[in-house]
């Protein structure tokens, strides 16, 4: 991949450059801007500094680039300038404007700053502006193309919003040469801890959404690589941030990967109904049968782990989940459900081990018909292939759902946004279909503290 490497954007400047801010004359006492990354904790102690639009950052990883720095003030207004003592593993930041500066220090008092997953410190410094070599073209360059990649006239705070996703979207133009998931997993963790790809094909080009372990990771890479290409003058990145705070992945194969769950299946053909199985449907119970009532507990049998007892809150509602679920299909099994003769779920006795096949759900925050006279309890229909969405946030598109329910291993057919767009329609191909994306995506996290309402519609499309 001669294209690209360890991506440096900046400039090295030679010791002569750094003299004014390694001397006695320069203002920077030893204990405040001039603070060398060492462990001596009398050394890293900082003298509180007035407000200033240059930003002290300390602690930088060694193979930090200028361009992680610059992401660190990206989104709190114009960066103007920048400095890096690379020997002491410091750099200065130079704002537009003192406001920019101070919402950045105030931000960064909440929000721990971290580069490669490291954390730095930021502090105002002494010097009340940067002065450096101006006509420094390559200096120039980079402070160009960060105000290109800002919007102008946009807020703090709508900067800040429209980079808080740890999701990447990414496609690839011009791709003469394959890109795969192992590929775009090596250029990525460069800036962060990859957790989750998928990847697909819309409108003929190759895409892919690339979820971080924070956003902070995901707005170095975006700054760093938008616009690069992998391979010499081809497959160029182009990169924005996906309004999906959190992927869905189901398989581990060629097309999709989360490299936190080693042991998903590859998705090649459907599972058999196994013990495997079995404790996931336990698992997943409060969303397929919660559709009908509130699930108290779950029990797979000991010696028989294709069947269950699953004991609802009330009678009624074991009867509607008993009509409306016998004879449907579920990881490519048909479901037999029946009333047992039990009356109750038994929890196993105190210091009995049962290999976690009893599950208590009296707590989940899943169940639908708490509230009485809820409007759930008129909205209870049989498992059909068209879903009703609540719940939306108003910035996530058509695009974005069909992509996150064509992930359940299913195929979306047609969607249709509410006139508010706060809740949608969506018609998967079958209602086999239908009920495994009701139990991956139903409480499903959007983001801005928002979760996805997912529930069977009497209506079609």
């Amino acid at each position: 991949m001669d294209g690209i490497s360890d991506v440096a954007v900046g400039v090295k400047r030679g010791s002569d450059e750094l003299s004014m801010y390694n001397n006695s004359n320069s203002g920077m006492s030893s204990n405040s801007d001039g603070a060398p990354n060492g462990g001596d904790s009398k050394k890293l102690r900082v003298e509180e500094a007035p407000p200033s639009r240059v930003i002290h950052i300390r602690k930088l990883p060694n193979e930090a680039s200028e361009a992680e720095v610059i992401a660190l003030g990206l989104p709190f207004g114009k960066v103007t300038n920048i400095l890096t003592l690379k020997g002491k593993n410091q750099a200065f930041l130079e704002m537009g404007t003192e406001e920019a500066a101070v919402t950045m220090v105030n931000y960064y008092s909440k929000v721990t700053p971290l580069i490669r997953n490291i954390q730095v410190f930021i502090q105002y410094s002494n010097h009340k502006e940067l002065k450096t070599d101006a006509a420094n073209q390559r200096t120039q360059a980079v402070l160009q193309a960060v105000s290109a990649a800002q919007s102008p006239g946009s807020e703090v705070q709508e900067v800040l919003a429209a980079v808080s996703s740890p999701v990447l979207r990414i496609i690839i133009d011009n791709m003469f040469y394959p890109v795969t998931l192992d590929v775009l997993q090596q250029i990525f963790s460069k800036f962060g801890t990859v957790m989750k790809i998928i990847t697909f094909t819309k409108n003929n080009q190759f895409q892919a959404l690339l979820q971080f372990s924070d956003p902070v990771s995901a707005q170095q890479a975006k700054l760093a690589l938008d616009g690069q290409n992998i391979y010499n003058s081809c497959c160029t990145l182009r990169i924005d941030f996906s309004k999906l705070v959190n992927l869905n992945v189901k398989y581990n194969n060629d097309k999709s990967r989360d490299y936190t769950r080693p042991e998903l299946p590859a998705g090649d053909g459907q599972p058999s109904f196994d013990p495997t199985v079995a404790v996931a449907f336990s698992k997943d119970s409060s969303s397929l049968l919660g559709v009908y009532g509130d699930v108290q507990r779950v029990k797979i049998l000991y010696n028989k782990k294709d069947s269950a007892l699953i004991q609802m809150s009330e009678s009624n509602q074991a009867q509607l989940a008993m009509s409306h679920l016998n004879g449907q299909k579920m990881y490519g099994k048909i479901i037999r459900v029946t009333l047992s003769k039990h009356q109750t779920v038994a929890l196993p006795r105190d210091g009995l081990d049962d290999q976690g096949l009893t599950k208590d759900f009296a707590n989940s925050p899943l169940h639908r018909f708490k509230k009485p006279g809820s409007k759930n309890f008129q909205n209870i229909f049989p498992p059909s292939a068209t879903l009703h969405l609540s719940n939306i946030p108003q910035d996530v598109t058509e695009d974005d759902l069909r992509l996150l329910f064509s992930n359940t291993g299913g195929t979306v057919k047609a969607f249709k946004f509410f006139q508010d767009r706060k809740m949608a329609l969506i018609q998967m191909s079958t209602v086999e279909e239908a009920i495994q994306a009701l139990i991956d995506l139903h409480n499903y996290n959007m983001g801005g503290n928002q979760h996805l309402r997912v529930s069977f519609s009497k209506s079609t499309i």
